[in-house]
């Protein structure tokens, strides 16, 4: 008499776990809907540099080599990544970029960074691959981690701290990180405390961190050479203006991250250090989750390249050539949605590759940037750091002396010309 009781009162409680399971799958759906993956932090590698024969007078040349490893062995590299929006959940980005043998990574942790090389030793985290601590990359991809549950602060420093137990050979770099990372011996990737034994101010392997941000987040790409990358800025202070246009951008109901992807020497047609802008542009804009617009600063090294005395005539821009690879790149934007910033192109006078006909090309590029009318938005940067008196050179006050690459001042300067809400267009 008491079983069909029992079975009512099982098959009840049956019920009621499954309508449990259902609202808490609910919940977790209803959060995803709410939810999309940015890129918070990335840079771009310098695949198949290219060593260009000019001086210091113009774009500078690479780090010297003994501030980057020629090889890694059995040693732990820490870098530090300054996020612009933040997240619940995280996952890596590292590239094996060069033509080369596959990348045997032993471990990857991330933490947040406490200071120096030390992190908050309760927010270090294992990062896996497929489930697995270890991972070999093959030679020119980019793998995506697991995704990991750290809550990551918007304008915070991360440590992505990545061991190497085998020869690496020359590593794929970002030359000017323009932040210090940390090289130590043996596997210390989860250690709180780390002693190093080199540090670098490249970015070695790493090519992003990506979060999982509210649903109206998207990502701004910042393509430009080495004044995007933040040359002249203070190092480890995030004052490029990439890092500056962040702090704008990264709160409200529909925040935006901003992806400095400025490479040191990188020209818009041809080779300079690494490839050019027109090809790396799939991999260094489009690869990236949820961009939703694109800033453009390139042309100055391909003005100034051509007065060096041993480059070839060929390698001569003309404002026609300029032009027709800055409509290449917003025809591509476009053709996957994505809106196109111009920026004009900064005066230079003062530098030893400087000529009258490299200025004419400079000011007709600008000319055809601001009234050309295929950008979404434009920014002018050349107004915003040139000096009125004496129009093809930077301002005295953001000059940090190369007469190229704005100080922290200029950067300010640049980043103030830049209207925010055009994003949320």
């Amino acid at each position: 008499m008491n079983r069909p009781i029992r079975t009512n009162l099982a098959l009840s409680v049956a019920a009621a776990v499954l309508g449990i399971a259902s609202l808490h799958a609910q919940r977790r759906q209803a959060t995803t809907a709410m939810e999309t993956w940015v890129t918070t932090w990335a840079t771009s590698q310098a695949i198949a540099p290219t060593r260009l024969p000019f001086g210091r007078g113009g774009e500078p040349q690479p780090p010297p080599a003994a501030r980057v490893p020629a090889t890694l062995k059995n040693q732990t590299v820490r870098m530090i990544a300054h996020t612009s929006v933040g997240g619940r959940r995280v996952r890596v980005r590292l590239a094996n970029a060069l033509d080369k043998a596959p990348l045997r990574v032993g471990a990857v942790h991330i933490a947040l960074r406490e200071s120096g090389a030390a992190i908050v030793a309760a927010s270090d985290r294992a990062v896996m691959f497929g489930g697995a601590t270890s991972i070999s990359v093959p030679p020119g991809a980019v793998v995506l981690s697991d995704p990991v549950d750290l809550a990551v602060p918007q304008l915070a420093d991360v440590a992505v701290s990545v061991y190497l137990p085998d020869d690496t050979g020359s590593p794929t770099v970002h030359p000017d990180g323009m932040h210090t990372a940390y090289i130590a011996e043996g596997d210390t990737t989860g250690r709180a405390t780390f002693v190093p034994a080199a540090t670098t101010t490249a970015y070695l392997w790493l090519a992003g961190v990506d979060v999982v941000a509210p649903a109206g987040a998207a990502t701004v790409v910042a393509f430009g050479d080495s004044i995007t990358d933040g040359v002249g800025a203070t190092p480890d202070a995030n004052r490029a203006w990439p890092s500056l246009l962040a702090s704008k951008l990264v709160s409200g109901r529909a925040p935006r991250s901003v992806v400095n992807v400025g490479l040191s020497g990188n020209r818009l047609l041809r080779p300079g250090f690494g490839v050019s802008a027109l090809a790396r542009f799939d991999r260094d804009v489009l690869s990236f989750p949820n961009v939703r617009w694109m800033i453009v600063l390139l042309g100055i090294n391909d003005i100034t390249f051509s007065a060096i005395p041993e480059m070839p005539a060929t390698e001569t821009a003309t404002a026609d050539d300029l032009t027709w690879g800055l409509r290449q790149l917003v025809a591509r934007a476009h053709a996957h949605g994505i809106k196109v910033a111009g920026a004009t192109i900064m005066p230079v006078g003062g530098v030893n590759t400087y000529t009258e006909a490299g200025e004419a090309t400079r000011l007709a590029v600008n000319r055809w940037i601001l009234t050309s009318g295929i950008y979404d938005a434009v920014f002018d940067f050349d107004a915003a750091v040139r000096d009125a008196a004496e129009p093809r050179k930077l301002r005295a006050e953001f000059d940090p002396g190369d007469h190229v690459h704005p100080n922290d001042k200029g950067n300010e300067a640049m980043a103030a010309a830049i209207d925010p809400a055009v994003f949320l267009r």
